[in-house]
């Protein structure tokens, strides 16, 4: 049965009261996070576990069961959120939902194996709100992805969906569209945070009659996704957003350029321009207003290097995905040489939002210059790992303390990365720096899409840019001199610095051939590929001396610069590192201490590893002498002390 269209403002404003009515708060309903992260850890065996138990145990009528996308704290997930008591458990399996519908939700009792606990204090926590992960956050684009179903547009009117749309196609010209975004001062959440109104005018006062839109889903920083989880969990928000640019600037076509990598956000995203269009919403005449548009989805095949707007519309018109000269900018000649807007998924989301609650409520969040709230991919070195939504001026230290958990395992935080692959290494000393686009640009990062990576002592800074930049070097089109052979070069430099190789003039040397590519290069790749070196020589410049000068791994990271040692005083001839050692290189037996064989050894660890913590017997040293090991006579006295 198809579902009626709607032909009117006060036909739309109807069916959001309706779906809202039939929301009771009072009523039980449970919400599984099922996510791209939460479905690989059997969320859809945990979905259909709640499903059939519901009905076994006769609550189908009672429980409103809901499939969600993405909650954020993905290294907990499964999530299951049980409202209207805010129930959070996490780490749900399929063996805990008979007990979870049987005790929780027909008894009141809480389960607390499957509670949040706190990592240093051990305290538990029940309601999501409270859990610190959650607390600490404003979740005002991606809050609304607990609160529905991705595949049921009635959700999404439930919460108010397409009101803004309304708003913009009876109450405002494109004129008023525009100024509205301006005057909220939202930069796009790309990367390059170009003010998003700015960019509409442009693109609206191009000449020409035919107009493009396009939502950049592209995505292509190792562990972001940000976008991803927002198009799978919340496709909606983002159509209703590229509707109302499509109404400023006077477009009638757009299209979704998603990655390869990303079927459930095609599969969402298909299923809610299908629904919009069934509810004339998307399509001709919406709404009754006279106004068409029509929307395709074009799916990627995964080069960073489209992220790049000019690269995406090459790709986008079937030719490779390299980047052009500009100008002449997208907004003047883009896809298929019409005026063509680019934001990516983020972007598009906040627009409903400005457009309901107004340009001077979203302007209040935030720095002077950096306005509302961004998602960030925190992972790395921290407690908590996940998608993380702020206010834009938080400390750095906030996120990666009160949200993150801090650093586990007792160890020291060294620098967060912000900006993927691109972006600069930001020392423990620049923790109380605020986040905008800005302030993070004028310390030698940015803001980039969104990846944030936190890094520990054990971290070494010079293999830190020598791995970001060989990815950018592979990532890179090869159509520019400067990033194609530069960051080749500067790879290889950097390469040689970690294996102890590194020369006096290997630092003038990348230097010079970060700021070729920075000057010369034709695209954002390779102007902000130097920033992984640029920014650990500026706040790390004593590693790479250490590397250079020393032949020595501060972070004890190089393979190359580091050995491995077995205390003679700390050996208690237990035989499990000799029996691991992948190459023999251990000599040892029963009460024989053991002893490593350095032109055996490929330092791969595992002796390290395997060594028990009580123990403590085996070390790693860089930069100094291995010292000798002991006679035969003295490795044989091990084994007396240990049966002592």
């Amino acid at each position: 049965m198809s579902s009626p269209r709607l032909s009117s403002r006060d036909a739309l404003l109807q069916a959001i009261q309706a779906a809202a009515s039939r929301r009771d708060p009072k009523k039980r309903t449970i919400s599984t996070c099922g996510g791209t992260g939460c479905l690989a850890c059997e969320a859809t065996d945990v979905i259909t576990a709640f499903r059939e138990e519901l009905d076994r145990q006769g609550l189908a009528g009672q429980v409103e069961f809901r499939s969600t996308g993405c909650h954020g704290f993905c290294e907990k997930g499964p999530i299951v959120v049980i409202d209207p008591e805010e129930t959070c458990y996490l780490q749900v399996t399929p063996k805990d939902v008979p007990e979870i519908v049987s005790q929780t939700l027909r008894a009141g009792k809480i389960i607390d194996r499957l509670l949040y606990v706190d990592p240093v204090t051990g305290a538990k926590s029940i309601r999501e709100s409270d859990i610190p992960f959650y607390k600490n956050q404003k979740r005002v684009v991606f809050g609304p992805n607990r609160k529905i179903d991705p595949q049921r547009i009635e959700d999404y009117l439930a919460i108010g969906g397409y009101r803004a749309l309304a708003k913009a196609l009876f109450d405002l010209t494109p004129d008023q569209i525009i100024a509205e975004v301006k005057t909220s001062k939202l930069r796009g959440r790309g990367g390059a945070g170009f003010p998003t109104g700015v960019k509409w005018e442009f693109t609206q006062k191009s000449p020409g009659d035919t107009k493009y839109l396009v939502v950049n889903c592209d995505e292509g920083d190792p562990g972001a996704y940000m976008d991803r989880s927002l198009m799978e969990g919340n496709p909606h928000s983002v159509l209703e957003g590229l509707l109302i640019g499509a109404l400023a600037i006077g477009s009638h076509e757009g299209y979704v350029y998603v990655r390869q990598e990303y079927p459930l956000a095609v599969k969402n995203l298909g299923i809610a321009i299908e629904q919009a269009q069934e509810h004339g919403l998307l399509g001709k005449d919406i709404l009754g207003s006279g106004f068409d548009f029509h929307v395709k989805v074009h799916r990627g095949a995964g080069a960073f290097v489209c992220g790049e707007e000019t690269a995406l519309l090459m790709s986008l018109e079937g030719r490779p995905g390299e980047p052009r000269p500009r100008p002449p900018y997208p907004a003047v000649r883009g896809l298929w040489d019409k005026p063509t807007n680019i934001n990516n998924v983020e972007t598009w989301a906040n627009v409903p939002l400005i457009i309901n609650d107004g340009a001077a409520a979203f302007a209040s969040i935030g720095t002077e210059t950096s306005k509302g709230t961004k998602i960030f991919s925190l992972v790395g070195k921290i407690a908590n790992t996940g998608l993380v939504e702020v206010p834009m001026g938080i400390p750095l230290r906030d996120v990666i303390f009160k949200i993150g958990g801090g650093i586990p395992g007792g160890r020291k935080f060294k620098a967060m990365q912000t900006g993927g692959p691109s972006g600069g290494c930001l020392p423990e000393a620049l923790l109380d720096l605020p986040v905008g686009f800005d302030e993070l640009t004028k310390v030698g990062s940015m803001m980039g899409s969104g990846g944030m990576i936190v890094m520990d002592d054990a971290t070494c800074m010079v293999d830190v840019a020598r791995y970001f930049v060989d990815f950018l070097t592979e990532e890179s089109c090869g159509k520019c001199v400067p990033c194609r052979e530069g960051l080749r070069q500067m790879h290889r430099i950097l390469t040689r610095i970690t294996q102890g190789k590194g020369r006096q003039d290997d630092l003038a040397a990348l230097e010079q051939l970060s700021e070729t590519a920075v000057e010369a290069s034709l695209c954002a790749l390779g102007k902000t590929a130097p920033n992984p070196f640029l920014s650990t020589l500026r706040y790390f410049r004593d590693e790479y001396e250490a590397h250079i000068n020393q032949k020595r791994c501060p972070a004890l990271s190089c393979k190359a610069l580091i050995s491995y040692y077995i205390d003679p005083a700390r050996c208690k001839a237990c035989m499990i590192c000799l029996k691991k050692c992948p190459t023999q290189a251990i000599d040892g037996g029963k009460k024989r201490i053991h002893v490593i064989d350095q032109s055996k050894c490929t330092n791969c660890g595992t002796c390290l590893e395997v060594c028990p913590a009580k123990f403590d017997a085996v070390k790693k040293l860089s930069g100094v002498p291995i010292p000798p090991p002991p006679s035969e006579e003295n490795r044989a006295v091990a084994g007396k002390a240990k049966e002592s």
